[in-house]
């Protein structure tokens, strides 16, 4: 009995999500769904991405959490265009809160737009927002048998970002460990072992986006 409601929610999702990259593609605004685990780093991640962007190249991001507005507050300071999503419990953003939170962005000022996804390694892969890049962030501390226990999201993936490189030898984490198990579920995928606190790969990183986003203006 549950598997026609959860499909009539997904349907649901996917007709709100097409709006979405609709306004997105309207807007030449190239949209990114940032998704980790609780603590791997996203928000320090975003601002160390806006860092070494071009200052030609205008982000906006929206928020999501279970609670509080303690990671738009920090994006705010900076004074980055910023909406807050507070999801009430729920592990995941869907569509139709994108889409309510656009109308507080100015997205014709905007070049990219950074979603920071509610902390979770399952529930957020099921849901399409309508963003064009699905960005999955490990982190060090966690592990290197993430894509071994989480294959659903790697898979999903279009980018993989492996967070705070520093603390790779202090954790004796091993990377290539970690990739063959992302080899194994997502072959191919743009891989990028960076440092949001150093700044370490960063500039390889926005060179990345960077492109990605003058294809997606040009398509």
């Amino acid at each position: 009995m549950k598997i026609p409601v959860v499909t009539e929610i997904l349907n649901a999702n996917a007709v709100v999500a097409e709006k979405n990259r609709t306004t997105f593609i309207e807007h030449a605004l190239l949209t990114l769904n940032l998704m980790a685990s609780p603590g791997a780093g996203k928000t320090s991640f975003i601002l160390a991405t806006v860092k070494g962007l071009p200052k030609t190249v205008r982000p906006g991001v929206i928020e999501g959490d279970i609670a509080s507005s303690i990671d738009a507050d920090l994006i705010a300071a900076k004074g980055i265009p910023v909406v807050q999503i507070n999801t009430g419990g729920n592990c995941h953003l869907d569509a139709p809160m994108i889409k309510t939170a656009l109308p507080h962005l100015p997205l014709a000022e905007l070049d990219l737009l950074f979603i920071e996804n509610v902390g979770n390694l399952v529930c957020p892969a099921a849901f399409d927002l309508g963003a064009k890049i699905a960005v999955v962030i490990a982190s060090v501390p966690e592990g290197h048998d993430k894509p071994y226990k989480y294959p659903g999201i790697f898979a999903c993936a279009d980018v993989v970002i492996l967070n705070k490189a520093d603390m790779i030898k202090p954790f004796a984490f091993d990377v290539d460990y970690f990739l063959r198990g992302l080899e194994m579920v997502n072959p191919n995928v743009p891989f990028f072992v960076v440092s949001s606190c150093t700044g370490s790969n960063i500039e390889a990183w926005v060179a990345w986006l960077l492109e990605a986003q003058q294809n997606f203006v040009r398509e």
